[in-house]
């Protein structure tokens, strides 16, 4: 099957849905700092780097399926939290105009899991209103990428949505026996350098992408515990470097106070952050899969902002199995299809639409 990306950053979604045996041929990222990462690891697709805004649906091209995650920063409980009435979360309805046009046979969609705070409550079933008025059967739900093969716990809203003519709805696929942990990182942990003066790339690595961002930790970071052993699943990535995870080569910060932790004394030397290239394997990257950056700070944000790989790979396994034999469906006419997921009920009939 055939799959357009849209928000693609450093293409962890891509990857996954590569893996699962679909072809992305075309992708959409407006970030210029991640376009030399993006060509380099998808050198087959086409890649353009315009904004959403600026795309015309004829400029599209005809596909099987579309996949993307919207800016989440608007909806996540670190940022703003000003959902829909950020433009970042106006961007939304702009992968829904896509969709309305060329009526793939199915999308998916990723984000933060403040998308289903009570303040956005109303915009999202605005969102998952339009999706069905489009034609589309849509599952939600929260999923935390950790019970499918991730080193990490990373909840994270998952909206998949099928042509009503399939008479299909999207369930996730089975969740792992064990749980992964990060002993996926122990092999990396005496190669690891800093990076080089002002947080600038080092380009003299022996493993690409395997620095860290040195510089000190503000009060926010230190008001908790920064550190997990091997033997426990990673605090989520984020993209920013200043708060990547402390390497659990350390022992537990320690509490010296409310909201207020310190290094272990006598043991502060072992203290540093994951590299961009540890981040990368907690995030089930493959290491053959390399971030072309000048400033460390732009490869931890394009490896925190990704949707881990193996996480993408098993939705998309659960997609292709679901959708076996009806590439040639016949999309048409529209018919108004359904929801369904575990918070609130939706009746599209009803739900505001950008579409009225």
């Amino acid at each position: 099957m055939n799959v357009l990306s849209f928000f693609s950053g450093a293409g962890g979604l891509d990857r996954g849905f590569e893996h699962a045996g679909f072809e992305v041929s075309w992708a959409n990222e407006y970030d210029k700092t991640i376009w030399d990462t993006y060509r380099h690891n998808f050198p087959k697709t086409v890649l353009d780097g315009r904004s959403i805004v600026k795309i015309e649906v004829d400029e599209v091209p005809e596909c099987d399926g579309m996949i993307g995650g919207p800016p989440c920063q608007s909806w996540s409980e670190a940022g703003s939290l000003r959902g829909i009435d950020d433009a970042r979360g106006q961007l939304f309805f702009e992968y829904i105009r896509i969709i309305k046009s060329k009526r793939p046979i199915f999308f998916l969609a990723e984000n933060v899991s403040g998308i289903l705070f009570n303040r956005h409550r109303d915009a999202f079933k605005t969102i998952l209103g339009n999706f069905s008025r489009l034609g589309y059967n849509v599952s939600y739900g929260l999923l935390n990428a950790n019970d499918f093969g991730v080193p990490q716990d990373r909840e994270r809203v998952i909206i998949v949505g099928y042509l009503a003519q399939t008479k299909k709805f999207f369930t996730p696929p089975a969740m792992n026996d064990s749980r992964p942990t990060l002993e996926a990182i122990r092999d990396l942990a005496n190669s690891a350098v800093p990076a080089i003066d002002k947080n600038s790339a080092n380009n003299c690595l022996e493993i690409p992408n395997h620095e860290y961002m040195t510089g000190g930790f503000s009060t926010i970071f230190m008001s908790r515990n920064r550190v997990r052993p091997y033997s426990r699943p990673s605090f989520t990535i984020q993209a920013g470097g200043r708060h990547a995870p402390i390497h659990p080569q350390a022992p537990e910060m320690i509490a010296v106070g409310k909201d207020e932790r310190i290094f272990a004394p006598g043991m502060e030397e072992t203290y540093r952050r994951l590299t961009v290239r540890e981040c990368a394997r907690i995030q089930t990257f493959p290491d053959d899969h390399i971030f072309l950056y000048k400033k460390v700070a732009d490869g931890y944000k394009m490896v925190g902002n990704a949707v881990p790989v193996t996480f993408a790979e098993q939705l998309a396994i659960k997609i292709k199995a679901d959708l076996k034999g009806l590439s040639k469906i016949d999309r048409g006419p529209l018919i108004v299809g359904e929801i369904r997921g575990p918070d609130f009920k939706v009746d599209p009939k009803k739900e505001m639409s950008f579409l009225d």
